[in-house]
């Protein structure tokens, strides 16, 4: 008869093996249902339509929607002024630090290394603590050819690579749709990105816009980049006629196989939701808005 400890010992080593092989098939992030954190990411909000709020009154907001941070708006007409950043983004910081909350991507004006400011807002950002930060897009000369323009950049994305390097903040490319902006295809940002380490310059991946630019092909285009995204910016669109037209989360066409795929991913970077159709309806349709796109988020990541 076998005695106590061995069944105990037999139990133990069972349970051990047990636990072992589902921390290898699922990711040991996604145990993080109890704490009522969801995957291994930070959720952040992009403030764009909420510019008219004060810094206080912006943190106790994303406070009590459940957000870890905010996508700010530091740009020429953004909520902190790129010749102000010195003064103004840590008090901004320091109105989200209240309310444990962060500046999780700063989204910038800044596409060169040799603009005005740039220096002083990577600096700034950094020294607070902030590790992205969203660059503004570049844009085709459609009457010219394609392809030098493409390599005409290379110089420009190196030169602001090192200041990263230098200051140790990441770089975010974010792709839009429209003919004439690099990134738009996907393929060409990543041609030029690829040979730089994520954490000096990768994807602010949309997959909105990667939708309304690849149509079907979308997933080829996906499975192209997805070793240099380093952040996702997650809203909806349908077709009005032919125009693009924001909608909620979960009411238009963009898949949520994007969430499916980005938990198969290595990507642990923040996801940001952008609520493009809320600007001018007022603080608390954007409340209900920016709670319900939110909502629909997280169970889309729920989803196998």
């Amino acid at each position: 008869m076998k005695n106590h400890s061995t069944l105990n010992r037999r139990r133990f080593l069972k349970q051990s093996a047990t636990a072992t092989l589902a921390a290898a098939v699922i990711p040991s992030a996604f145990f993080a249902g109890a704490t009522g954190k969801i995957g291994p990411w930070k959720f952040c909000a992009f403030e764009k339509p909420l510019q008219f709020l004060s810094y206080d009154d912006l943190a106790d907001l994303m406070a009590e929607l459940g957000f870890d941070g905010i996508e700010a708006t530091v740009r020429p007409g953004g909520h902190v002024l790129p010749e102000r950043v010195e003064e103004d983004l840590p008090k901004f910081a320091e109105a989200l630090k209240k309310r444990g909350l962060e500046i999780t991507i700063l989204t910038s004006g800044i596409n060169s290394a040799a603009q005005a400011h740039t220096e002083k807002v990577l600096r700034t950002a950094a020294r607070l603590g902030i590790q992205r930060y969203r660059m503004l897009w570049w844009r085709y000369d459609l009457k010219k050819a394609i392809r030098p323009q493409i390599e005409a950049l290379r110089p420009v994305l190196s030169d602001l690579v090192a200041l990263n390097r230098e200051v140790g903040i990441s770089g975010l490319y974010q792709n839009h749709s429209g003919a004439d902006l690099v990134g738009a295809p996907l393929w060409d940002i990543f041609d030029l990105i690829k040979d730089y380490p994520p954490k000096d310059i990768g994807l602010a991946y949309d997959i909105h816009h990667s939708q309304v630019e690849g149509g079907l092909s979308w997933p080829t285009q996906f499975h192209l980049v997805k070793s240099h995204i380093n952040a996702v910016c997650v809203k909806d669109f349908v077709w009005d006629q032919n125009k693009v037209k924001d909608v909620p989360l979960g009411t238009g066409r963009v898949d949520k196989k994007h969430m499916t795929w980005l938990k198969e991913s290595t990507f642990r970077g923040p996801i940001s939701l952008h609520v493009e159709y809320g600007e001018g309806i007022g603080k608390e349709a954007l409340r209900a808005a920016f709670r319900k796109d939110f909502d629909t988020l997280r169970e889309w990541i729920k989803l196998p």
